[in-house]
């Protein structure tokens, strides 16, 4: 007999966990309060927006040699928002922010941001040719240079793939408009539901220089 109440007890309670939805560590899907909110957050372009999205950043000390890896942020969609928001100067709406929110769906973004060093600068040594004399010159770094970069992002352990990912390079131009190559911002999106744990590390394997590893404790972000 309790063999066979057993049977169906435990059926309803598969069933209940397969209709339950994941839980998150931040918030996600967002309510119409946290997307006006978030708006409203991005149009104050205060300290007070500063002070909220430094959290999501973590700034990482100059390496010995190689490249710097200055900073990593993670991008919850609240962050995002905010961010989006702060964009927009005048003309842009709450409604119109719910709109887009509504339109784009949720997702998570992660930012690294790479400095080029004195020792891994804007120029390196290429071998010139035998009528030149000498055997080797500087030629300009590829503006592409980043595409050496290998970035890796786990969560529980599991490496994760971006839906969409890419990478600009940084420059600082001089008032003769000649322009010198000083970084570049990398770029990966995901799905929410790929970080339904409470944690996410970012690891930066560099050409030169050490690896790097990030953790995000993502109960702490919103």
């Amino acid at each position: 007999m309790l063999g066979t109440l057993a049977r169906p007890i435990a059926a309803v309670l598969m069933a209940t966990m397969l209709l339950t939805p994941p839980s998150f560590a931040f918030d996600t899907p967002l309510s119409d309060q946290a997307v006006r909110e978030a708006y409203f957050l991005g149009q104050r372009h205060d300290e007070t927006m500063s002070t909220l999205l430094n959290k999501y950043t973590k700034l990482l000390s100059p390496p010995k040699t190689g490249p710097d890896i200055s900073s990593v942020t993670f991008l919850t969609p609240f962050a995002l928002l905010v961010q989006q928001s702060s964009e927009h100067t005048s003309g842009y709406s709450a409604q119109q922010a719910a709109l887009d929110h509504r339109d784009q769906g949720e997702f998570v973004r992660i930012v690294i941001q790479i400095q080029l060093t004195d020792s891994y600068g804007s120029f390196i040594i290429r071998p010139t040719g035998s009528r030149s004399g000498a055997s080797a010159g500087f030629v300009p770094r590829p503006y592409d240079f980043w595409k050496d970069f290998d970035v890796q992002v786990f969560s529980k352990d599991r490496k994760l793939r971006p839906f969409s990912s890419s990478g600009q390079p940084c420059f600082i131009c001089s008032p003769d408009s000649s322009c010198t190559l000083t970084g570049a911002t990398l770029q990966f999106d995901f799905p929410v539901e790929d970080f339904a744990s409470g944690s996410a590390a970012i690891d930066v394997t560099s050409p030169e220089g050490d690896p790097i590893s990030v953790d995000f404790d993502l109960d702490h972000l919103r």
